[in-house]
């Protein structure tokens, strides 16, 4: 008992308040909440390897090994800017969910509306949302592949920038021609917002994630890509199934019915993962 005061003592560890311990509790809670927003992603591994050094720089310190906390405590600076780059996609992810949190919050409470103001969701009306649940059924039933891209909140001018603009009418002829595969239009994803179809043949961010399902084809992880970074819902119709999904908040839910399409595309049913 006596060295195992001894030992805690040496550690530092032996006279904790209350502060010490909310500050490990939030650090906890902060690995915890890094962990899972990582998951299943390249930089787990990376992550981890930074936790192992930075509980052995704690370590060096508390028991007064100075060249080897000073060694580490080197490493990590340095590698500060190289995380950055590593974690890119996992930090943008990470701040466009609190964004996308703090927008759903502001929304749903009047006087935070009164005092943050923010962007009014973008919908499509009864008219379009039928247009393009008829054109995805059709492509389904014809095996066309499609990505079709429903803008919210987010501008998304960054993604309709990598492709053609049209600014057109929704309908559903329109559509099927544009993904019609012999037409110059369809490889790639089409932005609809303002019931209008914005533009044709975007490039998305392709999903890193490595726990999706390998019948996952490039348009499906495209959809995953898009749905990470930003609050829009995509609409997939794979080419190989002419199976139609539905992609909201990186959740997948398979299109049983055409009914089911609308409610989703109108906000009006929640998405569950396949």
């Amino acid at each position: 008992m006596y060295l195992c005061n001894m030992i805690m003592a040496s550690l530092g560890f032996l006279h904790l308040t209350l502060v010490d311990i909310l500050d490990i509790a939030l650090v906890a809670a902060i690995i915890y909440a890094a962990i899972r927003w990582i998951k299943g992603s390249s930089a787990m591994n990376i992550f981890i390897a930074i936790i192992i050094l930075l509980i052995c720089r704690i370590v060096a310190v508390s028991i007064g090994m100075k060249m080897l906390s000073s060694l580490l405590g080197t490493l990590l600076d340095v590698g500060a800017i190289a995380l950055i780059v590593i974690f890119q996609p996992e930090i943008r992810r990470f701040l466009n969910r609190i964004g996308s949190s703090a927008g759903k919050t502001i929304g749903s409470r009047r006087f935070l509306r009164w005092l943050l103001p923010s962007k009014a969701l973008v919908n499509v009306d009864d008219n379009s949302v039928d247009e393009i649940a008829r054109a995805c059924r059709e492509m389904g039933e014809q095996k066309t592949g499609a990505l079709i891209i429903l803008r919210k909140r987010n501008s998304l001018e960054d993604i309709v920038n990598t492709g053609d603009r049209i600014d057109a009418k929704i309908s559903s002829r329109l559509i099927q021609n544009i993904f019609f595969k012999n037409s110059p239009l369809h490889d790639g994803a089409m932005v609809i917002a303002d019931g209008r179809i914005l533009a044709a043949r975007c490039t998305l961010p392709i999903s890193e994630r490595a726990d999706l399902p390998a019948s996952f084809g490039m348009r499906h992880k495209a959809a995953m890509g898009i749905s990470e970074q930003t609050d829009a819902d995509v609409i997939v119709v794979s080419e190989q199934t002419g199976r139609v999904s539905f992609v909201r908040d990186s959740q997948i839910t398979v299109i049983t019915s055409i009914n089911v399409l609308k409610l989703l595309i109108k906000g009006e049913k929640e998405t569950t993962s396949e």
